[in-house]
């Protein structure tokens, strides 16, 4: 990589506090090697520097790179034909995901995540089949395809060693369903082979081999409490201490992960996981829908981080989480895509204007999102949840020069009061079509609607071909399974939660 100068209209470099963000008009960023040497306006550096390459035309804005703080696959559920419905219900239908090739799979939805301006992705990857090596043949070519395409990725094999479908042991749920069902879910438990051994064996490889490169990152995610033992727990509290690494934990995603964290602990689901010294900075919950006021303010006290996952949360019924509460307690929020955005693709222009205008409360009062949190959630509130902390999430010197030039005459036309503030007009009219070119470690990976380093059309085109083909026995056997089981699944919810002892589902809206 050389030396480039990057112009713009106007810059935005970072949030300063709830209401505020540093903006330079004529904004330009001089970058060497993937690293930003100086940041001022484009008449002082291109005078200074007047033989470097200049990017831009100055009539972009320029900001940092998005990041989609919680991500896990490519083709949505909807379109591997998995509809959305309650959570629990919806892990069963989960089960007709076609056998994917995964290099082509996680393509797709990077293609749809740089396209609308993100840079690094914290990937939480899980249900691989198969022995140690063949996860770990899986999880490289996850990462294959982001080094290929020029993303960040912060890459993490979720760890489940038990209760693999519903709230309750394996062998015990198996043996509640009828006869005939009890050999193909056993058949489908046996499928995935890693003990808990092996899974750490799986992080300190990838760790080992990957953790070097400016653009890959290996950290560490306990899936979610029901899914992790006490000894899981622990080791995972370990390996994060001894190797410095983040972790990324599912909690608190639904009223009966709530239920189950009281049935295991006797408390709360944060509670439970403080007792292994989870809670901290290099922490970070997904979802974190049911939260009580005393979780949060234990989160607070330990610096733990929130990615809050706001499409999937609608599009699951889990819940609205507290956004505004995380906000007051100065937790670090960051913003997460899951496994697909409210419009059924990855878009963070598009969940940021949800996340702004989702918890907008009754009232007057100054506690609703502002456009300041939002951008400062989906820029360095997320980079401080991966490995790259530091390094990315705002425009300055010494900072990794990932950077997105946005159109304004896409944002402005064919009128915008001239009184507008530069960042409303970015978060609520910004779209796609808007994003014009994405630098990632100072390289050009997308520009006016090309990717310079993946032959799009092709890398799709092989991937229809891929899924043209019949389903396999397996795949036939699996979607028989999941149809089988749902009623069953449903009957074990049906009486999980016992409404005398808990508050009911849909909160008062002064808790949003």
């Amino acid at each position: 990589m050389a030396t480039s100068l990057i112009r713009s209209r106007a810059m935005i470099t970072h949030a300063t506090d709830r209401q505020g963000w540093a903006e330079i008009a004529d904004g330009a960023v001089l970058q060497r090697d993937g690293t930003i040497l100086e940041l001022g306006t484009y008449a002082d550096l291109a005078r200074r520097f007047p033989d470097v390459a200049v990017i831009g035309t100055g009539r972009e804005i320029l900001i940092p790179g998005f990041v989609n703080g919680h991500h896990h696959v490519g083709l949505t559920p909807v379109q591997l034909g998995s509809p959305d419905m309650p959570l629990e219900l919806w892990f069963v239908t989960r089960m007709v995901a076609r056998n994917l090739n995964l290099y082509l799979d996680t393509l797709y939805s990077a293609f749809e995540m740089i396209a609308s301006g993100i840079t690094t992705v914290q990937h939480i990857h899980g249900w691989a089949p198969g022995q140690l090596a063949d996860v770990e043949a899986r999880s490289d070519e996850v990462i294959r395809a982001y080094q290929d395409i020029g993303m960040r990725v912060s890459y993490c094999f979720a760890v489940r060693d038990q209760n693999r479908l519903v709230y309750q042991d394996d062998a015990a749920f198996t043996a509640s369903l009828p006869e005939e069902l009890r050999g193909p879910m056993r058949a489908w438990f046996e499928r995935f082979r890693l003990s808990l051994d092996d899974h750490m064996a799986l992080f300190e490889n990838l760790h080992g081999r990957h953790q070097n490169q400016s653009r890959v990152k290996i950290q560490l995610a306990p899936a979610n409490l029901h899914w992790c033992s006490d000894a899981a727990l622990g080791r995972l509290a370990e390996a994060s201490a001894k190797f410095d690494v983040p972790l990324h934990m599912h909690l608190l995603e639904t009223a009966y992960q709530k239920e189950y964290a009281a049935r295991r602990g006797g408390g709360t689901a944060v509670e439970y996981i403080d007792r292994f010294g989870l809670l901290g900075p290099r922490m970070t919950l997904g979802h974190g829908v049911w939260l009580n006021e005393r979780d949060i303010d234990r989160l607070a006290e330990t610096g733990t981080c929130v990615c809050h996952n706001c499409s999937s949360n609608f599009r699951l019924r889990s819940g609205v989480a507290a956004l505004n509460r995380f906000e007051a307690r100065g937790l670090n929020v960051a913003i997460g895509l899951d496994e697909a955005g409210i419009n059924d693709d990855r878009d963070m222009l598009s969940e940021m204007r949800l996340v702004l205008r989702a918890h907008r409360v009754p009232g007057m009062e100054d506690d609703v999102p502002s456009m300041a949190q939002v951008f400062r959630m989906a820029t360095a509130g997320g980079a401080n949840t991966t490995g790259f902390a530091g390094r990315i999430g705002v425009l300055a010197e010494g900072r990794a020069a990932d950077l997105v030039l946005l159109d304004w005459d896409r944002i402005s036309y064919p009128y915008l009061d001239e009184e507008t503030p530069l960042l409303d007009a970015v978060i609520q009219r910004a779209k796609t079509e808007a994003v014009r070119t994405v630098m990632c470690d100072g390289e050009v990976i997308y520009d006016q609607g090309r990717f310079t380093k993946v032959d799009r059309e092709g890398a799709l085109a092989a991937l229809h071909a891929d899924l043209a083909r019949a389903l396999s026995d397996d795949e036939v056997q699996r979607r028989h399974l999941s149809k089988a089981l749902l009623p069953h699944v449903k009957a074990f919810y049906g009486k999980y939660i016992d409404p005398a002892r808990h508050e009911p589902f849909y909160r008062p809206s002064s808790r949003v």
